[in-house]
């Protein structure tokens, strides 16, 4: 049952939405002593999903659920591939199911199937027998609920971020891959980024020596949208900073940090420990901008205005994550790289690498194009959002499953990269404390095995 809301897209919004109680446990752990119980991994329940590989298909049919802001424009991008059939589409608001409907048939494809009929309607797109594949775009409360109903349907299911918001919901989802045999995965568009893949290849060919520290973020100011009427339907988006205290949106910069380490591939992340600011700029923002009588000026505002947590990993190497998106900032994901030989940071992109470079001054991070990973060498000027990200990431996932390919990312890469949402709440609850991050892969992490830096299918 989807909880207190309705879907509209992320994007997707809150038709009806009322603010109720958080969903994200605030909960955890808040001692050393509790955090290492915690993270302890419960009994398997089904054998890994490292390794286990789509089955092969030569059309992947396709359901969306959320048509918002978001899914509204995926579409785009799913229509865009041949072999690709979207078959059904989910949204409580009609308008928006009817424009998406409109472009699956203007592409050429058969009228799908709509569901528009209130907060549950999703459960039957789910239980279609014609479909291989689930996309969900909708609010961050419905996540986990519409993950979670793709895969006991039989169905792979995709889920933007993040992924859950409760750790006892990050191991039910990968209890459930394992049960049902069917593929979660965290939609991390950043991951699939010009710069993040090359950097990833650079650092898989030793080009940093030995990798020491990294850093992601997502920092976006997002106040105008977040108090826009019409941006989001509801304000679903807003109401999470009444709620936890803790970084919110971890996925942006987290992924594309994993991968360059190996994270789940041979070095796994620890403990987190988060420190978080006063919460002030969205009240701010709403004092000199929404009029008095705005269903804002009920709202009490907690989440810190930036969150900056650091991440060990059992190697040793450390990650930092910052949160912001609530204060002045111009866009930034931070997306830096250290090791032994040298360094990247990107906002503007920028390099220095030995033995190459001497002169202690950054350097043009197009010396090195020709590290550029295949998919884009192959798809040079890609269509869709986020600079062409979105599209390299669909087309090589829709790739996977009508190869027969293991998926490059898998719900342990999901799941790990959501764990900061709960713990780094509870670790500014507890003035810092480290919380121990569970490994959700039950041991296996450290063996080696491919990852979104993959060998170009032959054929």
């Amino acid at each position: 049952m989807m909880r207190n809301a309705g879907i509209a897209g992320v994007g997707l919004g809150l038709a009806g939405f009322t603010g109720g109680a958080a969903h994200a446990n605030p909960a955890a752990a808040t001692t050393p002593a509790q955090a290492t119980a915690a993270a302890e991994a419960p009994p398997r329940q089904g054998e890994t999903m490292i390794g286990v590989p789509f089955e092969k298909r030569s059309t992947v049919r396709v359901g969306i659920i959320g048509l918002g802001n978001r899914g509204g424009s995926m579409i785009d991008l799913f229509l865009a591939l041949p072999q690709v059939s979207v078959v059904a589409l989910c949204d409580p608001v009609k308008e928006k199911t009817a424009a998406a409907a409109k472009k699956v048939t203007d592409a050429g494809q058969p009228a799908p199937a709509t569901y528009t009929k209130g907060e549950s309607d999703y459960e039957n797109l789910c239980k279609r027998s014609d479909l291989d594949f689930v996309y969900v775009a909708t609010p961050w409360d419905f996540h986990f609920e519409m993950a979670k109903t793709a895969m006991l349907n039989g169905k792979h299911v995709g889920v933007e971020c993040p992924i859950a918001l409760e750790l006892d919901q990050l191991w039910e989802l990968v209890d459930l891959s394992e049960r049902t045999r069917k593929h979660c995965m965290q939609l991390e568009n950043c991951c699939y980024g010009k710069n993040e893949m090359r950097v990833l290849r650079m650092a898989h060919a030793g080009l940093f020596g030995e990798l020491l520290h990294g850093a992601g973020a997502y920092n976006h100011d997002l106040r105008g949208l977040m108090f826009d009427p019409d941006y989001y339907e509801g304000p679903w988006r807003r109401l999470w900073h009444t709620r936890l205290l803790g970084d919110l949106y971890p996925n942006h910069g987290f992924g594309p940090v994993s991968n360059y380490m190996d994270v789940n591939r041979g070095d796994r992340v620890t403990h987190i420990s988060s420190f978080g600011t006063p919460a002030l700029g969205l009240a701010e923002y709403r004092k000199a901008n929404m009029p008095p009588g705005d269903p804002s000026w009920k709202e009490t505002y907690i989440e810190s205005d930036r969150t900056i947590s650091l991440v060990q990993t059992e190697k040793g190497r450390v990650i930092r994550l910052e949160h912001d998106v609530s204060t002045p900032h111009p866009y930034s994901r931070i997306n830096s790289l250290g090791g032994t030989k040298g360094v990247f940071e990107d906002y503007p992109s920028r390099i220095y690498l030995e033995p190459g470079h001497t002169d202690d001054k950054w350097h043009d991070f197009a010396e090195f194009a020709d590290w550029d990973h295949w998919l884009w060498k192959e798809h040079s000027n890609p269509p869709g959002g986020h600079g062409g990200m979105d599209y390299i990431m669909v087309f090589r996932l829709m790739q996977c499953m009508q190869l027969g390919l293991v998926p490059d990312f898998d719900v342990y890469d999901a799941v790990t990269w959501t764990a900061p949402v709960p713990l780094s709440h509870a670790s500014i609850k507890a003035k810092g404390a480290p919380q121990a991050i569970p490994d959700f892969t039950r041991g296996l992490w450290n063996k080696a095995r491919p990852g979104v830096d993959s060998e170009k299918p032959a054929g």
